[in-house]
């Protein structure tokens, strides 16, 4: 086509002819030379974008007005990252060994010596380095060659010098940041559209730390927000392909023992390019198309001078560190949800490796820990204040008592009916209090100041805050199916005395504030209860399967899937019903955009979300598919890795042991099976429409039809 039209231009048009080719060429040409235009327009406001002190000087005014908006909360921005996100980051390095090769000096600007202030470079050159180097070993390849570099900024050319050469050539003093950068050997001193990240080493960093009154100036800040622009910028003219938020930046804020991280969001293109007043308009772009988020300042370092990989501060760090390599190398092999759902069975295998005694958690929600050898030298000596605190923090509810929350401003009552354990969560059957009649299930969250709860507090997230969240998506979308959970009400819970939580927002100091809960209705038994009670049959299997169909095909007219299907997760309902009908619960894990992950099940994923951690367009079908195998009788083996999970996957579709399975109770399940059986890892969409008249048309109400056995 690029040929086409260049020869086009060469030749005039034939006589008599039309005009319209000369003006399709014309308007190309045009539109050639405006985007050339604008590109060189775009380059020359980036070469005069080059003095951080000007620009901060023009964001005065804009830092006094979001100051005082800000009034007495300890930031005015908005943090980066939530705590549950670092959380899941940090189960997910556990297994990840971080070094690094020289110590940052203690207290560096205590001495204004040129030596001090150089070893500091290099311990930030070398604290950047390793983080790279770690995560990029333990996410995307330990076999493959790292891809990046870290080198110093020098102010007066704004290029980039490795740290041992710039101070070798006398250039420590117009050291500004510390970059990690795409390697390139064509450009020794870096380009900026390479820039992963910058680190700006600053002294007064600590002075705003956790614990402090003071507030972030606008002198570092505005720094901060120069650097980023630069970054957001270059890479607007770049030619990298830039695969997840090319309009996102990160900066480091560290000193010799704090740091943070200032994330800049913003499409560039918004931005005025007058090449004669660039920091003009630079202040423009930032008061009304950028979003500003500033972490809180934490310990990276100790007095020792050795990072603290595992506290929240050097957390922090490496987790924008990662976000920056997939802004650059695309999504990781292995995802944090990969790394992190390994937590569990580490934190098992140390306590095996210990001799810790029963590891199961009792009444009081701890664990007993009992020293099991027979040397006396080392004893667990229950600390009763610690046992105390952690009573407090849960929520003991008995059949027969109320639970209050605020929902839209009002309260809501409910008493507990029924106690419900599955062996891996709790929840409860409860009746508001206006309406004693009426059953619903009622989720407790975990309180919101755990930064360090047990792995089953994941779970707990997912089941009531990411829940509540997918089923608000549901209602705001219009997506309505008696086949799918009802938002009856979500809110915090209204704990017992006086709540004394700040005006600004946050919780007050009861154990108990803060902690969400979620309503949902309607109220039914788990297909897994049924199937271990013997009343699964054979018009409880295509029921299941069309009601459970007719859910996912709701859903997905909005893009959702489910993510997470098994027999927990199907109910059927019976009370006030002519019809047993069955309803597609537990939507916690549901993915709404590319970046979610499915939960991981070795008996009931799907093989693409197994291999992947994604979902395929019949994933959720086949996760159908095996949970009916399993509850028309069908064997499930031993599994305990993903491998294995894959090979009997492979195995049993092969010899068509499922369908063969699903053909003994009903040749429309069988049919059901073969026909996701084809479509199993294509991009090609269940046709719903189809499944569910021919389903319809096997359904038996007035007959329980035969029932199926449920042994192997």
């Amino acid at each position: 086509m690029k040929q086409l039209l260049s020869h086009d231009f060469r030749r005039p048009p034939p006589k008599g002819g039309s005009s319209d080719q000369e003006s399709i060429g014309s308007e190309t040409k045009r539109s050639s030379v405006s985007s050339g235009s604008r590109s060189r327009l775009h380059k020359e406001f980036l070469s005069r974008f080059v003095d951080s002190q000007t620009l901060t000087a023009r964001l005065e005014d804009w830092f006094e007005l979001i100051s005082e908006q800000s009034g007495k909360k300890k930031s005015a921005f908005d943090v980066p990252f939530e705590l549950i996100e670092l959380q899941k980051f940090d189960y997910a390095l556990e297994g990840v060994s971080f070094q690094q090769l020289v110590r940052m000096p203690n207290a560096v600007y205590a001495s204004t010596s040129d030596a001090a202030e150089a070893t500091a470079y290099l311990a930030i050159e070398d604290f950047l380095h390793a983080s790279v180097k770690g995560l990029w070993e333990a996410f995307w390849s330990q076999d493959d060659p790292i891809p990046f570099s870290v080198a110093c900024l020098y102010n007066e050319n704004l290029k980039f010098y490795q740290a041992e050469k710039a101070i070798g050539n006398g250039k420590l003093s117009g050291l500004g940041a510390t970059g990690v950068l795409l390697n390139n050997p064509r450009h020794p001193h870096g380009k900026w559209d390479h820039v992963l990240e910058l680190a700006l080493l600053r002294p007064h960093i600590r002075s705003v730390a956790a614990g402090s009154d003071q507030k972030l100036s606008l002198s570092v800040l505005g720094e901060a927000l120069f650097y980023a622009l630069r970054m957001l910028l270059s890479r607007s003219l770049s030619k990298l392909n830039f695969s997840e938020s090319p309009n996102c930046a990160y900066v480091l804020l560290v000193d010799s023992q704090y740091g943070g991280v200032v994330k800049v969001e913003g499409d560039v293109d918004k931005l005025e390019f007058d090449v004669y007043n660039v920091y003009d308009c630079s202040v423009d772009w930032i008061k009304k198309h950028c979003k500003v988020s500033v972490s809180p300042i934490d310990r990276i370092w100790n007095k020792l001078g050795n990072a603290n990989w595992g506290d929240i501060g050097a957390l922090q760090v490496l987790f924008a560190t990662f976000h920056c390599i997939v802004q650059y190398a695309g999504m990781p092999k292995h995802s944090i949800e990969d790394l992190a759902a390994d937590h569990g069975s580490r934190l098992q295998t140390r306590r095996v490796a210990r001799q810790l005694g029963d590891s199961r958690v009792n009444g009081n929600g701890l664990f007993q820990f009992q020293q099991q050898s027979a040397s006396p030298e080392i004893v667990e000596v229950p600390d009763e204040s610690i046992k105390i605190k952690s009573e407090e923090f849960i929520m003991k509810l008995d059949v027969g008592s109320v639970l209050w929350l605020e929902d839209s401003d009002q309260q809501k009552g409910y008493q507990i009916n029924d106690v419900v354990d599955n062996n891996e969560l709790r929840y409860y059957i409860a009746s508001p209090v206006k309406d004693p009649g009426k059953s619903l299930f009622l989720y407790v969250g975990s309180h919101p100041s755990q930064l360090e709860p047990a792995w089953e507090d994941m779970d707990l997230w997912f089941q009531v805050q990411r829940q509540t969240k997918i089923l608000t998506v549901m209602r705001q979308k219009g997506l309505s199916s008696k086949y799918l959970p009802q938002l009856s009400a979500s809110g915090r819970i209204v704990h017992p005395g006086r709540c004394q939580k700040p005006s600004s927002g946050g919780n007050c100091d009861h154990p108990w504030c803060g902690t969400p809960i979620l309503v949902t209705n309607p109220v039914g038994e788990t297909v897994a209860d049924m199937v271990n009670a013997g009343r699964f049959g054979l018009d409880e299997a295509i029921r299941c399967c069309h009601d459970c169909l007719s859910a996912l095909s709701t859903t997905s007219s909005a893009d959702i899937r489910h993510g997470d299907i098994r027999p927990e997760n199907i109910i059927c309902v019976r009370s006030g019903v002519r019809h047993p009908y069955f309803v597609l619960v537990g939507w916690g894990h549901a993915i709404l955009e590319d970046r979610d992950r499915p939960a991981m099940n070795l008996h009931f994923s799907s093989t693409y979300a197994l291999q992947e951690r994604k979902l395929c367009s019949a994933s959720d079908a086949e996760s159908l598919v095996y949970v009916l195998y399993f509850a028309c009788g069908g064997a499930l083996p031993d599994l305990d890795s993903v491998e294995g999970a894959l090979q009997w996957r492979e195995t049993s579709w092969s010899r068509r042991l499922i369908q063969l399975k699903l053909g003994e109770v009903s040749t429309v399940l069988k049919a059901f099976a073969d026909y996701v059986d084809s479509l199993c890892g294509t991009p090609y969409p269940i046709d719903y429409d189809i499944w569910l008249r021919r389903l319809r048309r096997n359904i038996h109400d007035d007959d329980h039809g035969k029932q199926v056995g449920t042994s192997g």
